[in-house]
């Protein structure tokens, strides 16, 4: 297996391996405050992540450091648990959930 790479925004996943649900899990070097870091996450994570940060009109080394600064070092997170993290609540607070539909089967 190769080393972290870096993440073009645009760039297409490569996937080293693969882990038992058949998800492919990339790692990719990220810079926070500066400085290398390595985070590994599923494809589908990974271009999640690249959406978000177009819609958010940011790069991903800024949506990651937004991401790291706003978690709680002392719950004992790893980084890329709370990326996941910050996807799914961003992908649920843009859910739109239609209410049922009246039962007009009584009339």
């Amino acid at each position: 297996m190769t080393g972290p790479q870096s993440i073009p925004a645009n760039a297409p996943a490569v996937p080293p391996e693969r882990n038992g649900g058949g998800s492919t899990v990339i790692k990719r070097s990220v810079r926070i405050a500066g400085h290398p870091t390595s985070v590994s996450l599923e494809d589908v994570f990974w271009d999640a992540l690249r959406s978000i940060a177009a819609a958010r009109g940011l790069s991903i080394n800024a949506m990651v450091s937004e991401i790291d600064s706003a978690r709680s070092h002392n719950a004992g997170g790893n980084l890329s648990s709370a990326v996941r993290v910050y996807i799914l609540e961003w992908f649920r607070r843009r859910a739109v959930v239609s209410p049922p539909a009246p039962d007009t089967s009584a009339s």
